[in-house]
């Protein structure tokens, strides 16, 4: 049994020794997440916090939207890439060469090199990761255009708010479900640093424990929405990507070691 002390945090003041990434552990031994913790001797982590649940295409008829019909495709997270491209292989679809791809983040556009030919395709993202800056870069294009937004059923309201209040013709697949994971015995070994990756991480958090309480437990959010989930929990954020110095988690873990070690 987790005792509340165990799942409160410890105060470290300035060490950092072990960091959680609430995502799969990559592939091999090349990741830079591997670079870093050689680089600072700390301990890494890996365990996601969701579980993905595909909708499978027969379950997906049934909301009776044609991809086809639609020109543009709304990304905000690779879950949302993985599982469009699941669906138009199970659905037999072939998606045109002209679709428009409009990605939150610079990295999340750079995932569709998995299943696109990049340079051959149509691809922007926002400035900064914002829902503003995706809304600035769709608002350049959206003429003539018509929008999906693949997302899980728990999806972003603000995007669709968006694109109904700018009388965009938009439709929402529903792809996939997220589903809080098992972290009880995660938690429980006190960790320095979590970095959250999506608002449904978060979710996770306080759904296994109600009563978190931060401390002295450093908190690192990806994406504007992921801050914003955080920010809802009443956590206090300290490392955030992407941001001008730092596009991805790694580089601002980096970042915040780096500014530890000269303190």
């Amino acid at each position: 049994m987790v005792s509340n002390r165990e799942i409160k945090g410890e105060s470290k003041d300035n060490v950092v020794k072990k960091v959680l990434i609430t995502q799969p552990k990559p592939d091999g031994d090349r990741s830079p997440y591997f670079d870093l913790a050689k680089k600072h001797n700390i301990e890494l982590h890996f365990h996601p916090f969701i579980v993905v649940d595909s909708i499978p295409a027969k379950e997906f008829r049934k909301q009776k939207i044609e991809i086809n019909n639609y020109t543009a495709v709304i990304f905000t997270s690779r879950h949302a890439i993985d599982n469009f491209f699941r669906a138009c292989d199970e659905l037999k679809t072939n998606i045109s060469q002209d679709t428009k791809y409009f990605c939150i983040t610079e990295a999340i556009a750079l995932y569709l090199q998995k299943f696109i030919l990049y340079r051959k395709r149509k691809v922007f993202y926002g400035a900064d990761g914002t829902n503003k800056s995706l809304f600035d870069v769709i608002n350049k294009h959206k003429d003539n255009e018509k929008f999906l937004y693949p997302c899980s059923e728990s999806f972003d309201s603000e995007i669709t708010n968006w694109l109904r209040d700018h009388n965009c013709e938009y439709a929402t697949p529903v792809l996939y479900r997220i589903i809080s994971n098992d972290i009880k015995e995660v938690i429980a070994q006190n960790f320095d640093v979590i970095c959250f990756f999506t608002p449904g991480g978060v979710k996770s958090l306080l759904e296994n424990f109600p009563q978190f309480k931060q401390n002295g437990t450093r908190i690192g959010a990806f994406g504007a929405n992921t801050f914003k989930a955080a920010e809802d929990a009443g956590l206090t954020l300290h490392i955030k990507a992407p941001q001008p110095l730092a596009p991805s988690m790694v580089s601002a873990l980096e970042l915040y070691l780096t500014a530890l070690t000269k303190k």
